[in-house]
């Protein structure tokens, strides 16, 4: 049985919902066992992945939290062993934005200090109650037993707020089903003229986006192609593809054609994101056929050795010639 680790995952409270979607997709790109808690949080267990990613707890909340700063939304993590002792340490990450608390001890030695109401689940009147019978902190209300509690804040709820000031939580990760769009988005770090600049941009997001469609088992039926301007208005195009696909190349063609109509001459540009549309899984597809063009087919056999290269090395160790930019 693999060990239950569980990161709580934590975006500002503004988020917009084409960032906190991409929020959720990266979690997915780690575990499939991703439960969102909307607007701005989402749960991942991590504990039965350890070993496919080589790595310990705390390196992937960051390598997590370094794919969220890519693509401009700052997270902040708490890895645990339970639901709210995580919830608890992502909102106490400090400046490293994240917090690995990797046994009891370092729990306790965690919680014990915090003030009350820093518990995750604790509302403003059970704090304030809390506190008029003397209890400030997280481990002078581990400390007091239990049918006290109970009388202070009530029978389930009383048991519920010790149980988790003492790091425990039933509670598992109850994965959604998938969204039925995933979408990736590129910050120019100032007003993009260039339009060489910006097609490297798309396409490096393109690339992106085929390789999650592939690794999840998902096509697309159709892409959106949102431009945000320098004065901040927002211009879309939505193509459906002619197939259902997940193939870098599809996805390409139908954003070259988006941007190709949108026909901006001098349109300083601040932000480009790309939403693969009407997700459905890839069996349910018409399947791949085969195609006249050798070329083509080179690139379609090629896709599964590049997806397992960027799986283990990270999206951006290969990638189309074009994506590289030589600016930002």
């Amino acid at each position: 049985m693999s060990r239950c680790v569980i990161m709580h995952v934590r975006c500002r409270p503004d988020i917009e919902p084409e960032e906190y979607r991409t929020v959720l997709d990266l979690l997915a790109d780690v575990t499939p066992l991703v439960q969102p808690i909307p607007p701005a949080a989402a749960l991942a267990q991590i504990g039965g992945v350890l070993r496919l990613h080589e790595a310990p707890p705390d390196e992937i909340a960051r390598r997590v939290r370094v794919r969220a700063l890519l693509h401009g939304t700052d997270v902040r993590i708490g890895v645990a062993d339970t639901w709210a002792t995580a919830a608890t340490a992502s909102a106490h990450t400090g400046p490293g934005g994240v917090l690995h608390l990797p046994d009891e001890r370092a729990v306790t030695a965690f919680l014990a200090p915090l003030p009350v109401d820093s518990l995750y689940g604790v509302g403003a009147a059970q704090a304030a109650t809390l506190r008029r019978y003397g209890l400030h902190t997280i481990g002078a209300l581990a400390a007091m037993p239990e049918d006290v509690v109970c009388r202070v804040v009530g029978g389930k709820a009383g048991r519920t707020l010790r149980q988790r000031a003492r790091g425990i939580d039933p509670r598992a990760v109850v994965p959604l089903r998938r969204p039925e769009s995933t979408s990736a988005r590129h910050d120019f770090q100032r007003d993009m003229l260039d339009p060489v600049l910006i097609r490297a941009a798309l396409l490096d997001l393109v690339a992106e986006l085929a390789e999650r469609l592939r690794a999840h088992g998902q096509i697309a039926r159709g892409l959106t192609l949102s431009v945000r301007l320098a004065d901040g208005a927002r211009v879309e195009r939505t193509r459906k593809l002619p197939t259902p696909s997940g193939h870098t190349e599809d996805l390409r063609t139908a954003v070259w054609r988006s941007w190709d109509a949108l026909a901006f001459q001098r349109a300083r540009v601040r932000r480009v994101t790309v939403t693969a549309e009407e997700l459905t899984a890839s069996e349910d597809g018409p399947g791949t056929q085969l195609s006249l063009d050798p070329e083509r087919e080179a690139r379609l056999r090629i896709e599964p050795v590049l997806d397992k290269l960027n799986a283990r090395w990270g999206h951006t160790v290969v990638r189309p010639a074009g994506a590289y930019r030589h600016a930002s």
